[in-house]
């Protein structure tokens, strides 16, 4: 109803001011009536003396607006990037500010040329309204969008959990999100929904926690049980033996000594030109990766206490037909299924030999004679 009311009331005006241009003209034909050619003459070549002064200061005008414009689009254009804003969001922000900078242009020219703008500007904001409210959908998943982008709740090739779908995210985009699933299909998920649900986001910290359930029978010897999974768990370098912090430095120490003796092994096989170029760019190339794992350790908040991440063995239930013993461990967070399934295995294959038997669900019947 009120996008009617709004496109009556356009059209309405629209009528009113065509009424009004056509008066105009009537009463400028009759100016003339009566005068002598010669005075009818000199007024038109006055008037039309004025109308090329007019689209002359409106064409100077025009140009030096564009000028001012690509300007202006340009420093923003360096601006956002600069700071780095999603590219997705800074070509809308930029399309969206020259197409309205134009707009103010093109309005203050025809004002220029004496044009009434009054009717092009109700013109335009009634379709404004109206196509706002008939896009109320696509604006929510617009602004979800901006409010995504902006925030980073997620970014792209993080692994998350929203709305039923897991996935790694593909592509930001401005009305919507694209999941590739682990069986490779593509979810397409509007962004309004995005910006106000929850997400989990099992990309976000470095290190997770895995744990592990494991079903022993009654009657085994539990101590044995954890002294061979405690065995198992040591074994793996993957594991956190202590403190995440540690490991976060022994990890970062190992992949700059594999850098340096991969980049010096390629300088000794070159001329000493080549390698002194091949070390320089080794330099560089590490310098700029040392760079990046301190940017993300100020990212992660790191709590001033370390906190104790040793692997954890416990009992933690008496079932009906098992003893339930809780494993867990914390592992960087792209190891987490390939630690996931190999500690499986090994406890599947290693268990057995040391005496340990996985239980089946059982029920005692006794029959009473």
């Amino acid at each position: 109803m009120l996008f009617l009311q709004s496109a009556n009331t356009a059209a309405a005006d629209s009528a009113a001011e065509v009424q009004k241009d056509m008066s105009a003209i009537s009463s400028w034909a009759e100016s003339f009536s009566g005068m002598p050619v010669d005075k009818i003459i000199e007024k038109l070549t006055s008037e039309a003396v004025d109308l090329v002064l007019k689209l002359l200061v409106a064409a100077i005008v025009f140009y030096i607006g564009k000028l001012i414009i690509n300007r202006i689009h340009k420093s923003i254009k360096n601006l956002m990037i600069r700071r780095q804003v999603d590219r997705s969001l800074s070509i809308f922000i930029l399309s969206a500010l020259k197409v309205t900078l134009l707009f103010l242009l093109i309005i203050i020219v025809i004002s220029i040329l004496g044009i009434e703008t009054s009717s092009f500007i109700a013109l335009f904001a009634s379709a404004g309204v109206a196509i706002g409210m008939a896009l109320s959908g696509t604006l929510q998943n617009f602004a979800g969008g901006v409010l995504i982008l902006l925030l980073k709740p997620y970014k792209v090739g993080d692994f998350i959990e929203v709305q039923g779908f897991t996935g790694t995210v593909k592509e930001i985009q401005i009305f919507n999100t694209i999941l590739n699933t682990v069986d490779n299909k593509s979810i397409f998920i509007p962004n309004g929904g995005l910006s106000t649900g929850s997400i989990k986001n099992y990309s976000k910290e470095d290190y997770r926690r895995v744990d592990w359930t494991v079903n022993i029978a009654y009657g085994n010897d539990y101590d044995t049980a954890k002294n061979a999974i405690a065995s198992i768990l040591a074994q793996d370098s993957r594991i956190v033996k202590k403190y995440i912090e540690d490991d976060r430095e022994m990890r970062k120490t190992a992949v700059a000594a594999n850098t340096d003796t991969t980049e010096e092994s390629t300088c000794d096989s070159t001329d000493s030109k080549k390698g002194f170029s091949k070390l320089f760019h080794h330099k560089a190339k590490l310098s700029a990766h040392l760079q990046a794992l301190n940017k993300e350790d100020d990212v992660i908040s790191i709590p001033a206490a370390k906190a104790d991440r040793s692997p954890f063995i416990a009992l933690s239930a008496l079932s009906s037909s098992s003893v339930d013993i809780v494993v867990r461990v914390w592992v960087p967070a792209s190891e987490y299924w390939n630690v996931l399934y190999d500690i499986n295995e090994r406890i599947y294959k290693e268990l057995p030999k040391a005496g340990i038997d996985f239980p089946f669900p059982q029920l005692d019947v006794h029959i009473s004679k």
